[in-house]
């Protein structure tokens, strides 16, 4: 056989082997596959729990606050908490006349990653105490301002009245109208730690999107603006005018 023509088959079967290997390195790599398995979660939170004085256990159910803390009061210690937003209103008020769960978050995590963790211990306490479920109104502060938007959107029935204090949140969930609750929000203008158009553009796509919602700025104050809004007894007013239908 002349040694051209032998060359030229060689080459041909080289090619096909590789065209065979390539097609099936493709059909290897491109496998339609279906995953099914049940996914069990594990939530571990420590919590301050607050009951109003007067709280029973029989009657009329009470209002629910969640407060979510900032990044400051993360870590194993529950007494942080006490230091500001609603713990610190209801250890100085022994007539704070709602029930307030106050979790804290573990140290160097962020709310956001528990976001169902949150939903399930809500979900415990309400059915362990005396709680009015169309009255449960959550709120936090910067880093807990954030989870206040996100576990809203999250779970957008569970919540009354939600009040995000100087955080941010995500524009498109507004705009597809998540937050179906009424909302007031506060930042301080002269924050340097979170900007106030974190808050702005959320009140902006709530208001586009036809939502309930109330923004007080504070012209002077930085990023600590939580003393003046959670120090507003109009604050807790409007609270109680607030109820799932």
């Amino acid at each position: 056989m002349p040694k051209i023509i032998l060359n030229f088959l060689l080459v041909s079967i080289l090619l096909c082997c590789n065209a065979r290997a390539a097609n099936m390195e493709t059909k290897e790599s491109q496998q339609k596959k279906h995953f099914k398995k049940d996914v069990v979660l594990s939530a571990d939170l420590k919590y301050l729990l607050y009951l109003p004085k007067d709280y029973n256990s029989t009657g009329k159910p009470f209002s629910l606050i969640v407060f979510l803390h900032g990044a400051g009061e993360r870590g194993d210690n529950l007494d942080q908490l006490k230091v500001h937003g609603i713990p610190k209103i209801a250890e100085a008020d022994s007539n704070f006349p709602f029930v307030v769960i106050a979790p804290q978050c573990p140290a160097e995590k962020w709310w956001t990653y528990y976001i169902e963790p949150l939903k399930a211990l809500i979900d415990d306490v309400k059915d362990e105490y005396n709680i009015d479920k169309s009255r449960v109104y959550l709120t936090g502060l910067s880093m807990g301002g954030f989870c206040t938007w996100s576990l809203a959107a999250q779970y957008p029935d569970d919540f009354a009245a939600i009040v995000p204090i100087c955080g941010g949140g995500e524009i498109r969930l507004a705009m597809l109208k998540r937050y179906k609750m009424p909302v007031w929000a506060f930042h301080g203008a002269k924050d340097d730690v979170i900007p106030i158009a974190r808050s702005q553009e959320m009140v902006d796509a709530i208001k586009t999107a036809g939502g309930n919602i109330k923004f007080t700025i504070y012209p002077e104050l930085r990023h600590n603006c939580w003393d003046a809004a959670y120090g507003d007894p109009n604050l807790y007013k409007w609270f109680l005018e607030q109820k799932n239908k």
